[in-house]
């Protein structure tokens, strides 16, 4: 699982201005274009329709994660998505069903897959899921839980890899993400985090294989 990772508060404050003079101010006034671009679509009139428990992946189960998770947003229009994170839930479907619903937890990941190949959708892709401990991971990929141990390689079924790499497959043949280990990695590999899932049971082998077989067949 992530921790929030929702990122610290990019104002500058008056005594960083002072210190800095004008290139601080310079900074500072280039940063308010970047996001004011980014958040165009919150101007009223101008934010997109949403239909609540819509689903992004044909054959997943909505259910909402709190709303103190996630943040909302306009992907892929104000964030490209280019990289899918790999999670383990340390837990059961339900255990990761009950702490994404939880408001206190800070974190949740858009998808988690049971062992039997069953996917919940808990966030829409288009928002931002606080699922890899790095602000700026979290705004350019989408999070897919899984649930078991890392320590006990039994829990990763073949149910499990087959559901996960058709999801995997649909996610990256909808945003153009390529099939590899550096667009599809473990939450492991995202810088600054602590975390060591999947682990080093986590077939990737078998997984990316399966994924590139996905990705051949309909959806």
């Amino acid at each position: 699982m992530g921790s929030r990772g929702s990122g610290s508060d990019r104002r500058v404050g008056r005594r960083a201005v002072l210190l800095g003079g004008g290139v601080a101010v310079l900074g500072t006034a280039a940063l308010a274009r970047d996001e004011l671009a980014r958040a165009w679509w919150r101007l009223p009139g101008m934010e997109k329709k949403r239909v609540e428990g819509e689903l992004d992946h044909k054959g997943a189960e909505w259910t909402s994660a709190a709303r103190a998770n996630w943040r909302r947003a306009d992907r892929p229009d104000d964030y490209v998505i280019d990289r899918v994170v790999i999670h383990v839930v340390q837990g059961s479907y339900a255990t990761a069903l009950k702490v994404f619903k939880n408001p206190g937890h800070g974190a949740a990941a858009h998808y988690v897959v049971r062992k039997d190949g069953h996917v919940a959708q808990m966030i829409r892709e288009l928002d931002v899921a606080f699922h890899a401990g790095n602000r700026d991971m979290n705004e350019r990929s989408i999070g897919i839980e899984h649930e078991g141990f890392v320590d006990r390689p039994q829990d990763f079924t073949a149910e499990m890899y087959a559901g996960s790499a058709r999801l995997t497959a649909d996610i990256c043949a909808r945003y153009g993400i390529p099939v590899d280990r550096e667009h599809i990695i473990g939450h492991v590999e995202v810088e600054g985090t602590d975390h060591t899932d999947p682990g080093p049971h986590w077939d990737w082998d078998r997984y990316l294989r399966l994924v590139r077989e996905a990705s051949k067949k309909p959806v």
